[in-house]
């Protein structure tokens, strides 16, 4: 049985990027592997969470991965910080990081370029903490979109700089998770890029119906096709991307036929695309209503999961601390 890792940084409320990139592909792979899907709270302090938010946005995460189809019988879903073990192995990682390579990566530069008045050294050594999470359980695979693949990259990089430098086999050098499933870039509504929080683009897992059909109105369009089986803008592809993965083929099909023949109404579209939105996430909203309603759940199955990952994790250290030299009195 293969060893996978991930995470989720808890910064509130999941979106439809979040379930249908990532979360999807978690609930499959719990079924045949051993699985340790943690919320990571640390990455959220690169940008300088308000203290008074940082446990409620925890807490509306494991809610959702739970109420996603995520059981804690079969995975261990756990809180970053409650395995202080990775702080540990992050600032070990750390002493074998070049400068040069953190700071020419992508993430790095994105993030600096649109936060230039917090540039702090977390945000430059976040891909070794990213590292640490998955080696602090010696992962096999890890499920990455194309965004992370460099900072999966490099953690292959450290985890074969520590063995040769030490001499060792120890860390094994992960590769990107795939069940032969192609991975799915879920796009925003703002016609541009993919769905993500900071763009301001998402539609959230809880948001209400009324919520989402407004959201979805909103959406940015054209001024429609002016040529029969002409190519579709990026604003317009996006939304027919969308219905891929909410709607039945025979309505992806009948707008793609109006789309060819330029007879689509927008209007009509968006109104249909909304309803698939509605159904499709309206079980993993009563889910969470009953979660909410039911603390005591969420508390058994985050303590079901710091005690697998604390375990997991200690074993690592201990390994790690002997190989490096450090010994007890």
């Amino acid at each position: 049985m293969k060893t996978v890792v991930s995470g989720i940084r808890s910064t509130g409320n999941l979106h439809l990027g979040n379930y249908y990139g990532a979360l999807k592909n978690f609930i499959r792979m719990q079924e045949q592997n051993r699985c340790f899907f943690f919320i990571a709270d640390y990455h959220s302090l690169t940008t300088h969470p308000d203290p008074a938010i940082l446990h409620p946005n925890v807490k509306r995460v494991l809610t959702e991965y739970l109420a996603c189809g995520l059981n804690p019988e079969k995975s261990a879903i756990f809180i970053q910080s409650d395995v202080p073990e990775v702080i540990e192995l992050y600032l070990m990682l750390n002493m074998h990081a070049c400068f040069g390579e953190v700071t020419e990566t992508t993430s790095f530069k994105d993030k600096a370029g649109k936060q230039p008045e917090n540039v702090n050294a977390g945000l430059l050594t976040y891909p070794t903490l990213m590292a640490a999470d998955i080696l602090i359980h010696n992962a096999d695979e890890v499920p990455v979109g194309k965004d992370q693949e460099q900072h999966l990259e490099m953690t292959r990089n450290f985890a074969k700089r520590f063995n040769n430098f030490y001499k060792v086999d120890y860390f094994k050098e992960p590769i990107a998770y795939s069940d032969g499933t192609k991975m799915i870039k879920i796009p925003g509504l703002d016609g541009s890029g993919k769905m993500g929080k900071s763009e301001g683009n998402c539609i959230y897992l809880a948001d209400d119906p009324k919520t989402i059909e407004k959201k979805v109105k909103k959406a940015l369009t054209d001024q429609g096709p002016t040529e029969q089986n002409s190519e579709k803008p990026e604003c317009i592809q996006n939304l027919f991307t969308l219905m891929d993965v909410v709607s039945k083929p025979e309505t992806i099909a009948f707008f793609e036929e109006q789309w060819n023949n330029c007879s689509i109404r927008y209007g009509d579209l968006k109104k249909q695309l909304a309803a698939d939105i509605i159904e499709a996430t309206n079980p993993i909203r009563e889910r969470i209503a009953e979660l909410d309603a039911h603390p005591e759940f969420l508390r058994k199955a985050v303590a079901r999961g710091k005690e697998e990952a604390q375990e997991s994790a200690r074993k690592t250290i201990r390994d790690v601390r002997e190989i490096m030299g450090f010994k007890s009195f």
